[in-house]
């Protein structure tokens, strides 16, 4: 072992004799030293009491809410995007380029949003109810809270079953027109002196 150290080490160390030992100490200083800390609780420290299985914490809760509030503030935002994608899609026909499937996927999007608009609203009531968590989306009755993330999910997943990728399918479509149709880049001209 001592003379593979020898030979792996000192040998690719092209290095003073002073500076060789130095590297060496840092070295296997730096091999000895723990890569992670590990403490012990006292005898009078309290332990947090186990969460159940399938129960989920009020913070955990307290997030997942938050997050589902941004859903569905950003469902809300349908029409302005229909009316961004159809103000884009005229611009480009005025300017004589085919819009077909790009119109078709915007058809069909505004279709299923709505189809799902209904269930939208009827999630609204949900939103205002907030059982389970006051008006700061801090839980304040845990049972209650988990039964509103539970029903808000049903209720995304209905909308997301509704509107079945048309979404998606609408994103594809601007994107295979825009690689169809790229933006034409300013030309420079040289500056006349």
């Amino acid at each position: 072992m001592k003379t593979l150290f020898k030979k792996t080490v000192l040998s690719t160390l092209p290095l003073c004799g002073v500076l060789r030992l130095l590297v060496i100490i840092a070295v296997l200083g730096l091999a000895v030293m723990p890569f992670a800390s590990a403490f012990a609780a006292g005898e009078k420290d309290p332990t947090p009491p186990p969460q159940p299985v399938g129960q989920i914490s009020n913070e955990r809760l307290e997030q997942v809410w938050a997050r589902q509030l941004r859903i569905y503030e950003r469902m809300g935002r349908t029409d302005e995007l229909t009316a961004k994608v159809q103000k884009l899609i005229d611009r480009a026909k005025t300017n004589g380029k085919d819009v077909s499937a790009v119109q078709a996927a915007l058809d069909a999007f505004e279709a299923a949003a709505k189809e799902a608009h209904p269930i939208y609203e009827s999630a609204k009531g949900i939103i205002n109810s907030h059982q389970g968590f006051d008006g700061n989306g801090k839980v304040t009755d845990p049972a209650q809270a988990r039964e509103t993330v539970k029903a808000m999910r049903e209720k995304f997943k209905e909308i997301h079953d509704i509107m079945n990728g048309t979404g998606k399918s609408l994103r594809e479509a601007i994107r295979a027109f825009r690689q169809a149709n790229p933006r034409p880049q300013p030309t420079l001209t040289p500056a006349s002196g």
